[in-house]
């Protein structure tokens, strides 16, 4: 998500960091900002805005030299993206600085007890308890590295923290928990960043952190200990990308760095939405449990692939929550005079929060009095800003205009909703809410399982560079994911490609089928034994007529495979959430048909990431 870029050295620190930030403007973000170490205080700076903001602050209020500092950009989780939320954050003293990638889980508890001890927090983030947790520590005789380390154990979530101390001018200090932290070793000066690119610039040579460790960084070398303060295992290596590569992260392109961030986008969605009593916990919503108990229906907006998510939102709503779900694009929900009062909630999903379909679709909605939550990737966008309540996906900035990341973590949006309405009016047991929650947590492994067999789809893909038209069937959730799949043909590869529901098939579609057209059929679980069993019998009818069978279904189903010409395996895992597996065989495939053909995945032709005109 965030960009954070950390020096020691001999040249001045504040053009070394505000240029690492530059080189991670890429990764998208809200506000940026900056501490130097200068002579036992702290100068800082930050800005809400694009990069240039902060640049012209410091040309007008030029800091005093420093060889030690810290810089950040932020994309904003807890809090809107306004100059008093950026990072760094500071203590009451002015005297730690700290900026923080990631989400503290337990912020709010450790907030409250700092209050307590007479803490002030002028801002809404998450990240500021650190910095007075750290001034605890230093207060009490321990130096800033000792202090990380005493503050990381207290810590629940998933981060990347870096701080200075203005009284400690020789050392940066690093902290990593599942969120990415590298080391950058030159001659006399080291360096921090969330990406290498930050400074690749300065030095190839590097230094990936392992998990739950801390990092010291001094001009003549690097100390990295785990928590416990024992020596840790690190990795050396030499990075060989040019620096366009590395802000890719040594992909082609966006969209395949955007597909292999998958796991870690899900497991972020996941993060902090679970309590300490075991119960979900939503608390961006802002609609209350008993306004939820009063809902009788659900409408969901969309367009494009968030509209995918809504289908799929229906299926999960229906079987969870108990309650009559409607999905509709956006872009003609209010030009059919839809039927809505204070006992309908309207669910909104835009990637960008700021679609101009939805946006408007949202407030006719309001107009019509019924309560509104947004599904957003984006903090401090327009739609959350107009809704009763938020549910933010923690997908990080997305660059390519296909979504991949986006979609899965809506998809784990909609999921947390539906379990958490169920919750509230009691149509699920307190234990059978946690067990499925428990299995979306395995969710990411599943995913990053998909992922690292993709060899077979990538070949598949350009073999099949020449043909003109391909066609999806699904049924279920396989349905969404289907007309998903071929949205992201058409995207990228700009060729034909329709979705079908696969029990319509001899409503008409079948006539379509000719000698080696390319079918992708996804499978539902054998746990749904009358729909699996019905497809077989689809992919039997297409393949009589000579259509080539690409199927998609889970491990160890031999049922397919005499009827497949291409099989691709996934986890087996709920029919419910199959499409978080069953959807990333489609991404990667037409990324890949569409490079055969030689197109730009990360910019189509006639498409833009957030559709601002209705």
């Amino acid at each position: 998500m965030c960009g954070i870029v950390g020096y020691v050295g001999g040249q001045q620190a504040q053009q070394v960091v505000v240029d690492g930030l530059a080189r991670l403007e890429y990764r998208g973000y809200d506000s940026a900002g900056l501490a130097l170490v200068v002579e036992g205080t702290l100068a800082t700076a930050k800005k809400a805005g694009k990069l240039v903001n902060l640049r012209k602050a410091l040309e007008e209020e030029p800091p005093p030299a420093s060889t030690i500092g810290l810089g950040h950009t932020r994309w904003a989780t807890h809090g809107s993206p306004n100059d008093l939320n950026a990072h760094p954050h500071v203590d009451c003293e002015g005297r730690i600085a700290v900026i923080h990638n990631g989400i503290i889980e337990n912020f709010a508890s450790l907030k409250a007890d700092l209050a307590e001890r007479g803490h002030t927090f002028p801002s809404e983030t998450d990240t500021e308890v650190v910095a007075h947790l750290l001034e605890e520590e230093v207060k009490a005789g321990y130096d800033l590295p000792d202090a990380m380390r005493r503050v990381c154990r207290q810590l629940d979530g998933a981060y990347t923290l870096v701080a200075v101390d203005a009284q400690d001018p020789e050392v940066v200090v690093g902290a990593r928990r599942n969120s990415p932290l590298v080391v950058g070793r030159g001659k006399g000066e080291n360096f921090l960043a969330s990406d290498v690119a930050a400074f690749i610039e300065h030095t190839r040579d590097a230094i990936e952190l392992g998990q739950d460790q801390v990092v010291e960084l001094r001009r003549d070398g690097v100390t990295v200990t785990d928590y416990e303060g024992r020596p840790a295992e690190t990795r050396e290596y030499h990075v060989d990308w040019d620096v366009s590569a590395a802000e890719k992260g040594g992909y082609d392109y966006f969209m395949l760095k955007e597909i292999a961030e998958q796991p870690r986008a899900v497991a972020d969605t996941l993060l902090g939405r679970i309590g300490r009593d075991g119960r979900l916990s939503l608390d961006e919503m802002h609609i209350t449990d008993a306004q939820l108990r009063e809902i009788d229906k659900i409408v969901i907006i969309a367009c494009g692939t968030s509209y995918h998510a809504g289908l799929i939102a229906k299926y999960a709503i229906e079987h969870w929550a108990g309650l009559p779900c409607e999905v509709e694009v956006a872009s003609e929900f209010r030009y059919r005079d839809p039927i809505l009062n204070s006992r309908t909630l309207v669910i909104a999903i835009s990637q960008s929060g700021e679609s101009m379909d939805t946006l408007m679709a949202v407030r006719h909605a309001r107009e019509q009095r019924a309560r509104v939550l947004c599904i957003c990737n984006v903090n401090g966008s327009t739609m959350p800003r107009e809704c009763d309540g938020v549910l933010y996906t923690h997908a990080g900035p997305e660059v390519g205009v296909a979504a991949t990341k986006t979609f899965l973590t809506q998809l784990v949006a909609v999921y947390l909703i539906a379990l958490y309405i169920a919750q509230v009016r009691g149509t699920k047991w307190g234990d059978e809410v946690f067990a499925m929650v428990q299995l979306l947590a395995t969710m990411p492994e599943k995913v990053e399982q998909v992922l690292s067999t993709m060899g077979p789809v990538r070949e598949l893909a350009r073999s099949l560079a020449d043909v003109k038209s391909v066609l999806f069937l699904g049924r279920h959730v396989g349905f969404p994911v289907a007309l998903e799949g071929a949205l992201k043909l058409k995207e990228l590869a700009y060729m034909h490609a329709e979705g079908f529901a696969a029990g319509e098939l001899k409503h008409g579609p079948i006539a379509l089928i000719e000698e080696g057209l390319p079918v992708i059929v996804v499978v539902p679980p054998r746990a749904r034994d009358v729909l699996h069993d019905k497809i077989v019998s689809n992919i039997q009818e297409i393949r009589a007529r000579g259509a080539r069978t690409i199927v998609i279904a889970e491990e160890g189903d031999t049922s397919v495979v005499p009827y497949s010409d291409t099989l691709i395996e996934v986890p087996a895992v709920p029919t419910l959430l199959q499409p978080l597996v069953a959807t990333i065989p489609l991404q990667v495939f037409s990324c890949e048909l569409a490079t055969a053909k030689g197109h730009d995945v990360d910019q189509p032709r006639n498409l833009a990431k957030s559709v601002t005109v209705e």
